[in-house]
């Protein structure tokens, strides 16, 4: 897919058909997500793939705005481990640049994802921490509930002329 295809048409995709995401699609995305720049090339992140069944009803049933993921095949957990930063903060821009790339990843793929916020809010990464057992140093950030689409991706333009400012506000 080209380029321009895969930003345009990237959409949120909440309606998955049953068909698994392959192993080797899992890591073409993974490895898109690692290519992201960050500070310092620190390099801050985590990823925890999520494709059991029990574990997916059990994060659809605690995150408010997760649900799709009880019919999703596949979520990942982009997670910021702050033993890694160097500078206090920037693994949440790090870490938001390594989803885009997954989610950009998936689209080439024909892969439907969805971004359904973590942190800032403690209602959130708690239960998540709890459910996936991590330590106190990584903080989930995003969970991408993924799958083949069982609707369709279609292009927007969202453009806005008077949100562009030249030289000065």
């Amino acid at each position: 897919m080209e380029l321009f295809e895969a930003l345009f048409t990237r959409r949120s995709i909440r309606k998955y058909t049953a068909e698994p995401v392959s192993p080797e699609d899992v890591r073409t995305m993974l490895k898109a997500a690692m290519l992201a720049p960050s500070a310092s090339n620190r390099q801050p992140w985590h990823f925890v793939v999520v494709d059991d069944r029990a574990t997916l009803d059990r994060i659809a049933a605690e995150h408010p705005y997760a649900k799709m993921a009880a019919d999703a095949p596949l979520a990942v957990v982009v997670c910021g481990d702050l033993d890694a930063e160097k500078t206090r903060g920037f693994w949440v821009q790090d870490c938001a640049a390594a989803t885009q790339n997954l989610m950009l990843a998936a689209r080439g793929l024909n892969i439907g994802s969805v971004w359904c916020g973590l942190h800032p809010v403690e209602d959130r990464i708690a239960p998540v921490r709890r459910i996936l057992g991590l330590p106190d140093n990584i903080i989930p950030l995003s969970l991408v509930v993924m799958g083949h689409p069982a609707q369709d991706f279609s292009e927007a333009d969202r453009y806005q002329e008077d949100k562009v400012h030249r030289n000065h506000w």
